[in-house]
């Protein structure tokens, strides 16, 4: 505790007095307590104990089927039944839980075909891009090959016509 009446967290020792007494005032009671005895009190005084089950219809305070996973309709209804909190009946947070299951379920599918489709992707785009690089290389080759072969025609086509340009511009006026 620390001087000047303030818990370690900063509070007033009062706050952190009603803070701890709010907590176990909502605290769930033991599993041991008989669900029966809450019978014709209310949801909230039934729910405390995680074992129990309230039904609507009849303001019963039933033990859980623990070994069902729902309640059977001989038991109570599902609409009526509650559990956990007293403003979803079991219908609706049945319906709940599927609807936000099967998102999360289809969530995860699309993003995993996603990411597979996406590698197969930049994989094509890697082989299809060393082809390109490789196919420019060879048309390059190929071209140089032939602006060398035309390079030789035309020097051949000059040398035969005495249109040949050498070395010396001045070399033909010495054979004169």
């Amino acid at each position: 505790m620390v001087p000047g009446g303030a818990s370690r967290w900063g509070l007033p020792l009062g706050t952190v007095l009603l803070l701890l007494l709010g907590l176990a005032s909502v605290a769930p009671e033991p599993p041991g307590a008989a669900c029966s005895q809450k019978t014709n009190t209310t949801c909230e005084e039934c729910l405390k104990n995680v074992s129990c089950l309230w039904c609507n219809t009849n303001k019963a305070c039933l033990d859980y089927p623990v070994r069902k996973i729902l309640p059977p309709a001989s038991l109570c209804q599902l609409s009526s039944a509650r559990w956990g909190v007293c403003w979803v009946n079991f219908e609706a947070l049945i319906i709940a839980m599927s609807v936000v299951g099967g998102t999360l379920i289809l969530g995860v599918a699309v993003c995993c075909c996603c990411c597979c489709c996406k590698k197969k992707r930049s994989r094509k785009l890697d082989r299809g891009d060393e082809k390109a690089m490789r196919e420019q290389e060879e048309r390059r080759i190929r071209q140089e090959e032939r602006r060398a072969e035309m390079k030789s025609r035309h020097d051949e086509i000059r040398k035969k016509y005495g249109l040949f340009k050498e070395e010396n511009p001045y070399a033909r006026f010495e054979n004169n």
